[in-house]
């Protein structure tokens, strides 16, 4: 584990995305996000099937969102982990944060094949708290 890029990931600075965000309060999507944003995070939603996310507007993809994140954390089943993790090679993110149960070994070499910081096997809502 990268301990000082899991530092710069938790910065109050950065922006965040949550990919896999939910309304669905017993998903860590639903968990993740709320923490985030209740802890003083700019942080955005992004789920393609939902219009908003705990009363904010939810974002299909990381490329409609506002403005760029510097850390996307990605809630997924690994199969679509692969997919963000190519959106966010496009989109030249800083950091993907794969939460447990997201990550798979193709996404994890790919992000860091691509120059993407790669932080997994650590939740962030435990690690922002170190």
């Amino acid at each position: 584990m990268d301990v000082e890029l899991i530092k710069r990931a938790v910065k109050k600075e950065n922006v965040f995305a949550v990919v896999g965000a939910s309304n669905n309060p017993v998903k860590y999507g639903y968990r993740i996000y709320k923490d985030l944003k209740e802890n003083g995070y700019k942080v955005y939603p992004i789920n393609p099937r939902e219009a908003e996310i705990q009363g904010d507007k939810a974002y299909p993809n990381i490329s409609a969102l506002p403005e760029k994140p510097n850390v996307v954390d990605i809630v997924t089943p690994p199969a679509v982990t692969e997919k963000i993790v190519e959106e966010a090679v496009k989109e030249k993110i800083e950091i993907v944060w794969m939460q447990p149960g997201a990550e798979s070994e193709k996404a994890i070499e790919y992000a860091k094949n691509n120059g993407l910081g790669v932080i997994h096997g650590a939740c962030i809502m435990i690690e922002r708290k170190v």
